[in-house]
């Protein structure tokens, strides 16, 4: 069940990045206003370092809401877990 609320989470502020300025605190436990590869595990369980090498476009080690939103329009960041 807290897997899916912090998909849900994820999905609904990916979808409307204009509406929020940040991720829920839920899925971002540190605040920096990005995701790690730990935090977006929590939220997609089977994802791999070398998928998150793909959504991290700027290679800075944090995916933003726009690489999140960009992958999950690609079908790269999907809910499989």
């Amino acid at each position: 069940m807290k897997t899916f609320a912090l998909t849900a989470a994820v999905a609904a502020i990916a979808a409307a990045p204009v509406l929020a300025s940040n991720f829920a605190p839920e899925v971002d436990a540190d605040g920096n206003g990005t995701l790690s590869l730990e935090e977006l595990q929590i939220a997609y369980p089977a994802l791999t370092e070398e998928t998150f090498a793909q959504i991290d476009v700027n290679a800075d080690g944090e995916a933003d809401m726009e690489e999140v939103a960009a992958a999950q329009e690609a079908g790269i960041l999907v809910t499989n877990g």
